[in-house]
């Protein structure tokens, strides 16, 4: 099955259409303030609009209230939220009540007991993104270009939808679907230069190792 590959955090036209004719099947656009990667809402709907029906559109907020998201669903008119705060059950049912669009709820992992948080939103999020916990100090809850222990995944229970995301880039992005059942990867710092800026040359890089791991397993 061709996995799900998300590029996330894009900020330019080049890097959006460099994202899409490699492959890309989702792009993020970032609304947190504290992130390199924060985008307006106004720009974001500008950048969608050049790629909107070939991928699916990605607002990826932080525990924004619902003044925040009318003016992010308004202007960029996405196809998924990615809610990457601590945002409750509840509050995911009244988000989707609210839009009418999917939900894909971020949890970050250190170790085993932090996966048995998503209990309680199975069948609420309409798919998870697990990331790693922020090291000590960073203000941003991703984006931070570190991984996790992937094993930790053997142990969610099959019915469970994710993709996967923390410090992946062009040397670990196969093998992160080679030993995870995860249906999709999301990179932004291992595709940039430096923090919030994409590198085009990364971008194709991620998307050569995808493409060299499928083969392989073909």
């Amino acid at each position: 099955m061709r996995p799900d590959i998300k590029i996330c955090g894009l900020k330019t036209s080049e890097a959006v259409d460099r994202a899409v004719a490699r492959g890309a099947t989702h792009i993020g656009f970032i609304f947190f303030p504290k992130s390199p990667r924060n985008i307006a809402p106004d720009l974001a709907g500008e950048l969608a609009d050049r790629v909107r029906g070939r991928v699916k559109i990605v607002a990826v907020t932080v525990n924004a209230d619902d003044e925040e998201l009318d003016d992010i669903v308004s202007l960029l008119r996405p196809d998924i939220l990615q809610l990457h705060g601590n945002e409750s059950p509840e509050r995911i049912l009244h988000v989707k009540a609210l839009y009418g669009l999917p939900v894909m709820k971020v949890f970050s992992v250190r170790e085993a007991g932090d996966l048995d948080r998503i209990d309680s939103y199975i069948g609420v999020a309409d798919r998870f993104l697990f990331d790693a916990k922020a090291p000590a100090g960073s203000e941003l809850p991703g984006g931070n270009g570190v991984s996790f222990d992937w094993s930790l995944m053997a142990s969610l229970d099959e019915s469970v939808d994710y993709m996967l995301s923390g410090g992946l880039n062009k040397d670990n992005v196969a093998a992160a679907l080679a030993s995870t059942r995860a249906t999709g990867v999301d990179m932004s710092s291992g595709v940039e230069s430096a923090p919030g800026v994409k590198d085009l040359g990364m971008i194709d890089a991620v998307f050569d190792a995808i493409a060299v791991a499928r083969k392989k397993i073909a």
